[in-house]
């Protein structure tokens, strides 16, 4: 055998070209040693249609059919059933008696997670706005479709002052916190105030944090004594940005 016919012979063994290059689309890679074009913006492509199916599924009080999720994404029904396979696995959505999508409990255990964060950036803020104001200060965010006191801080100096409970839940529709939420809803940064909406003798005064990504929330304070809006209105506003921009 010549020298030509063994080079020829070895690299056939060995997985190679004649050159010795490997041979193309071996593990994935050209002959230039680089990853085959396009995997990489597939699964980009992917990672984005699910998340924005759950974000579509978590705008959807009454849930989405799979069809309605198609026509949404602009994708076909085979495309999200794949989606919905991959994310019903990790408990992110479900499927309802009536086959219509929902967020999963996997969800709520990750938002559970990022409690203790979400709080510990706003700590600084309350701090500020219930020594400022003299009232009990609170971050509220939405769960569940109700308001939850997910951080309180107390004023210090005060001889009196409103024992707000860490975890209080209570309706959107009633109290300062979650009637500012449902006007950031609408775009308006501008303060709430209520008067014994959710107890008798208390009054209320929030404003919305707004402009952070997923999330929902209020920045408020709540008296025993009546509140001057006019001051107390520009202090929760000026806690709220603060706060927005510690969670950005």
């Amino acid at each position: 055998m010549d020298t030509a016919a063994r080079a020829g012979e070895a690299a056939a063994r060995g997985g190679e070209t004649a050159a010795g290059t490997p041979e193309p689309g071996r593990g994935g890679e050209t002959a230039a040693g680089t990853p085959e074009p396009g995997r990489g913006g597939e699964t980009a492509q992917t990672l984005d249609r699910g998340l924005r199916l759950l974000h579509l599924v978590a705008d959807a009080p009454g849930g989405l059919t799979v069809t309605e999720a198609a026509n949404r994404l602009g994708i076909g029904r085979a495309a999200v059933y794949r989606l919905v396979g991959a994310l019903t696995g990790h408990g992110m959505l479900r499927r309802d008696a009536d086959g219509r999508l929902r967020l999963g409990a996997g969800v709520l255990h990750l938002a559970r997670r990022a409690q203790p964060l979400l709080a510990e950036g706003a700590l600084p803020a309350l701090r500020r706005l219930a020594e400022q104001a003299g009232a009990t200060a609170h971050l509220t965010v939405v769960e569940g479709g109700e308001g939850v006191a997910l951080a309180v801080v107390e004023p210090s100096w005060t001889s009196f002052h409103v024992a707000y409970r860490t975890g209080s839940r209570h309706p959107l529709e009633r109290g300062a916190a979650g009637r500012a939420i449902l006007a950031g809803r609408r775009g308006s940064a501008g303060p709430v105030s209520t008067s014994g909406e959710l107890q008798a003798g208390a009054y209320g005064v929030a404003a919305p944090v707004l402009g952070v990504p997923g999330l929902e929330a209020s920045v408020g304070v709540v008296s025993l004594a009546p509140l001057d809006v006019d001051v107390v209105g520009g202090q929760v506003t000026a806690a709220a940005t603060a706060i927005a921009t510690a969670l950005s």
